[in-house]
């Protein structure tokens, strides 16, 4: 199995900047970012049906992230309306390499890329990402 995923279309959520995502000078706090991403992959595998929740209660799979590279290009501000996208760019057997970025507008104004890995609840140890996402992200 070839593990680069082949070009899909990118999923796309949007997200609202309230008070309490920006700092002392209004604009986005950097660790926010974060909490944004996060929000979009998990609507971004609820579009394909899976819940994290009952992963975890009913198979013990959670997700966690392993590695973040996170780039900042221009401050999001107070009210602005940001686009969180979610692009997978590599599917391995027990994890995934995603593209994220957060646009306001046309201006892309964070960008990550991030490794998910799987996990056993109980023993944190890597298994397999579960066959139905296998199938979503490569069909």
């Amino acid at each position: 199995m070839n593990p680069e995923v082949r070009p899909a279309p990118r999923f796309a959520w949007p997200v609202r900047v309230y008070y309490e995502d920006t700092d002392t000078g209004g604009v986005v706090y950097y660790a926010n970012y974060l909490k944004f991403f996060e929000r979009a992959r998990t609507e971004w595998l609820r579009s394909f049906g899976l819940n994290q929740d009952k992963l975890a209660r009913e198979e013990g799979l959670i997700f966690v992230v392993r590695r973040a590279l996170l780039d900042f290009v221009r401050p999001a501000r107070l009210d602005d309306l940001l686009e969180i996208t979610v692009e997978p760019l590599k599917l391995a057997h027990v994890y995934v390499d995603l593209a994220q970025e957060a646009r306001c507008g046309a201006q892309v104004v964070a960008r990550v890329q991030i490794r998910v890995a799987c996990l056993a609840q109980r023993s944190f140890k890597p298994v397999p990402l579960p066959q139905s996402l296998r199938e979503s992200i490569t069909t």
